[in-house]
């Protein structure tokens, strides 16, 4: 996993454009003071939408990470 983050960082992948909105969408709702399912009102399940929010992020990420290491096979079985 972090040899696919460094990968990222150095641009040997390029992440697409929807995960990297979905990163700064994840980043923004949970520190935003907006939230669809307030913590102080509903305690422990209102923390479900943050966490579903991290879970489609999760799912973006290890999306990526296929794509990379499709291409790392791709580029050894040449």
């Amino acid at each position: 996993m972090w040899s696919f983050f460094r990968a990222v960082r150095r641009g040997e992948h390029r992440v697409a454009p929807t995960t990297w909105i979905a990163a700064i969408a994840a980043v923004v709702y949970t520190v935003s003071p907006v939230d669809l399912i307030p913590e102080l009102v509903l305690g422990p399940l209102g923390i479900a939408d943050d966490l579903g929010v991290w879970g489609i992020l999760a799912l973006l990420v290890a999306r990526e990470q296929r794509r990379w290491l499709a291409g790392l096979a791709t580029q050894r079985a040449r």
